[in-house]
């Protein structure tokens, strides 16, 4: 017998494992975790499948209308959509309309089980990962959201919608839930489900409705203001051909059938009363506000939230707003004329007026807010701030000479009328073109776009791209919105606080909860003393210059005229120091170009009908306000002349720079046809009166008659201005406010 080997001796160490065996230790364990995890999820499930009950639908459908107020928050503009609906059986919707349905909202209905995982991970990824808010439910989803649950966007709504629509897709058929989805779901223009849909976009009975009117129905569900083909054709077509290549890849439809479908030629007008007249725009424009990132409801909850939502907006200034465009203008109105008046309080930054057209009904895009016009020498005032910001005095003098020519610029005064040596009060209150070229080849034109865009001139403004900075930009060749430019004013009515315009004050739910309370962003982008400095400046426009008209408001005021080039849009834009409002006219032809204005009765320029209706609204809108003044004016910086000596010169060829002084008293060079040089007081008062031996011609300044209404353009592309009044008009507009409008007194 073999002798018996020593046991081994005690180790400290761990005895290694196979390495097989070890890898099947950790799949048993990992296995464990997953049984358990399954346990417990089928457990949790089934707990929250079982608490989760099905609401009753005639319980919880309990849609209610939500009520714009004016500012006073007890007088209605109108209201949004009342629930209109009519239930139709599934049978009468034609299976064509079906599938363009399903082909818009959800492909896999009749395979899913009432909820799509996939769709529901995708959406959960996209919130977590960037944090936006993705869809994801299927048509059963939808109709549960829709009718028994929110739209609020909680993980808590989402399981509920999530587990009902488990039960749902148990407890009824897809017909039955398509039926149900089909009569309640939301399709803009106030109607709730198919039946109301059908009538109308298309004033027809659903059973009526062929493939191309059902794939526009399915197309507006995704959101029906964008997709309404009378708010956005181009959007809504392509829509649509969204919903008919889907019915093709999924054999609901032939490619033939295809070819011959398409956006509806015809679609019926809005005939919501609500709408109608010049209050059609005002609500429209609430319900894009309330729609858009600062309020951010979806337009359900606009529509179905039973809301209480208080506006900006003033009932005397609107009715005044209203009354002064349609007293003023002629009965008659051209083809493509628009009138655009809106009016901000300076305080707050709140809309108080709107004439955005006549009625909303007959032309859904707002002329306020949409449109966009040439801005003419309304935007003169933004090289005058960036002046006074770089130390440029009110009391600093330029020569009016025209034509001169500004770094190879060939400008004109509006009529060709020539000024002597002016200051900038005095080139301000008659808009002389000529001036404030100099003014902003001195400043830099890069510096007045800069002022425009701090006063309230979006930085995208078609004409104000880097690329078209050059020094005519001054005489207003950039298209601004007409809200953009009463929001400008608005800033200097302000004192050079910019506060950002809006419609709605607050919003408050059904149940009495304030949900909205209006906080617009405020920002000073001018000194004090460099906005009482354009005011008082722009105080001269009214008191004696192109806007002479609106001393007829009787209190002070400031603003200014401006006219484009051909005259295709005419502005006035002022205020007082409790008000900024902007007046523009314009005409566009067939394809929407830019064309002359033509009333029948002369020129119309910024001094005649946009004045007028001006002075006109801020008399009955401010009626029963206290009077008040603005602040006196600072002087700042040193009077000096223009700085482009080598570049600004008159047609013949004489120097047309002035002088540098600091003197309250400014020499003017005479022209050829001027012997004497007259004086400035020592506190500009917006004159300098010269005394010539030699009858007034093209190139003397114009002592009593303004100049003619021919306008000689200084720019090729639409920037060239206006504008002053002969005496006749002068005197008659102290003695009649009512008076017509003509060519004489146009600026």
């Amino acid at each position: 017998m073999a002798a018996r080997r020593p046991a081994p001796a005690p180790s400290s160490r761990r005895p290694q494992r196979h390495p097989r065996r070890r890898g099947r230790r950790v799949l048993a364990w990992l296995g464990g975790l997953f049984v358990a995890g399954v346990v417990l999820g089928v457990a949790g499930f089934a707990t929250a499948y079982a608490l989760v009950d099905v609401p009753d639908p005639n319980e919880l459908a309990d849609a209610q209308t939500s009520t714009v107020y004016y500012s006073d928050g007890t007088t209605p503009i109108g209201t949004f959509a009342e629930v209109n609906r009519q239930d139709v059986d599934i049978e009468q919707v034609p299976e064509v309309v079906q599938h363009a349905v399903l082909a818009a909202e959800d492909r896999s209905f009749y395979e899913n089980r009432g909820v799509s995982p996939s769709g529901i991970v995708r959406a959960l990824w996209s919130n977590v990962s960037d944090g936006t808010q993705q869809g994801g439910s299927t048509i059963t989803q939808q109709y549960v959201k829709n009718y028994y649950l929110s739209s609020e966007q909680t993980y808590t709504r989402k399981l509920k919608e999530f587990f009902i629509a488990l039960k749902i897709d148990q407890q009824q058929t897809k017909a039955e839930t398509l039926e149900d989805y089909l009569n309640t779901v939301y399709f803009g223009r106030a109607a709730y489900g198919i039946q109301a849909a059908a009538q109308a976009y298309f004033g027809v009975d659903v059973e009526q409705l062929n493939a191309s009117q059902g794939a526009l129905l399915a197309a507006v569900l995704k959101a029906p203001s964008n997709y309404d083909p009378h708010n956005d054709a181009e959007a809504a077509a392509q829509r649509v051909d969204y919903v008919l290549d889907g019915m093709v890849e999924e054999g609901w439809i032939t490619a033939e059938e295809r070819a011959a479908a398409g956006l509806p030629e015809t679609v019926e007008d809005t005939d919501d009363n609500e709408l109608a007249g010049p209050e059609g725009y005002l609500l429209d424009t609430v319900k894009r506000e309330l729609t858009g990132s600062t309020v951010g409801l979806t337009e359900e909850e606009v529509e179905r939230g039973g809301l209480s939502i208080v506006t900006t907006f003033d009932a005397q200034a609107q009715a005044a707003a209203v009354e002064a465009v349609q007293d003023r203008l002629p009965d008659e109105l051209p083809e493509g004329f628009h009138a655009a008046l809106s009016a901000i309080d300076p305080a707050t930054g709140g809309v108080v007026a709107m004439y955005a057209g006549a009625d909303y009904l007959e032309r859904q895009r707002n002329a306020v807010t949409q449109d966009t016009a040439q801005a003419g020498s309304t935007f003169k005032p933004f090289t005058l701030v960036a002046a006074l910001e770089e130390g440029t005095s009110l009391r600093s003098t330029y020569s009016g000479a025209s034509p001169i020519t500004v770094d190879g610029w060939k400008v004109s005064n509006f009529g060709g009328s020539s000024y002597g040596r002016i200051n900038l009060l005095t080139a301000t209150a008659n808009s002389v073109n000529t001036v404030y070229a100099q003014l902003n080849e001195e400043v830099g034109p890069e510096a007045t776009r800069d002022v425009a865009i701090r006063a309230g001139y979006p930085a995208d403004t078609a004409g104000l791209a880097d690329e078209d900075t050059t020094i005519s930009n001054v005489l207003g060749t950039a298209s601004p919105h007409p809200i953009d430019v009463t929001q400008a004013y608005a800033t200097f009515a302000a004192q050079g606080v910019r506060t950002q315009w809006h419609t709605i004050v607050s919003v408050t739910d059904a149940d009495g909860t304030r949900t909205y309370t209006a906080s617009p962003a405020q920002e000073r982008v001018f000194s004090e003393d460099v906005a009482a400095d354009a005011t008082y400046a722009m105080q001269q426009v009214v008191q004696q210059g192109s806007g002479r008209y609106a001393r007829n408001l009787g209190r002070p005021a400031a603003g200014k005229t401006g006219t484009s080039s051909s005259n295709k849009s005419a502005w006035f834009a002022g205020y007082t120091p409790q008000l900024a409002a902007s007046v523009a006219l314009y005409q566009s032809g067939p394809n929407g170009e830019a064309q002359s204005l033509d009333l029948g009765g002369g020129e119309v320029t910024g001094g005649s009908y946009p004045v007028r209706i001006w002075t006109d609204f801020m008399e009955a809108a401010l009626e029963g306000t206290e009077e008040q003044d603005f602040p006196d004016p600072a002087y700042v910086g040193s009077s000096r002349g223009s700085s482009s000596s080598s570049s600004s010169r008159s047609s013949s060829g004489s120097s047309s720079t002035a002088t540098r002084s600091s003197s309250p008293t400014a020499t003017q060079s005479p022209t050829s046809t001027e012997t004497a040089s007259p004086t400035e007081s020592a506190s500009p008062t917006g004159t300098a009166t010269a005394t010539s031996t030699s009858s007034p011609s093209a190139t003397s300044r114009p002592t009593t008659a303004g100049p003619s209404a021919t306008s000689t353009s200084g720019t090729g592309d639409g920037g060239a201005d206006e504008e002053s009044e002969d005496a006749a008009a002068r005197e008659e507009e102290d003695a009649a406010a009512t008076s017509t409008p003509s060519a004489a007194a146009a600026q």
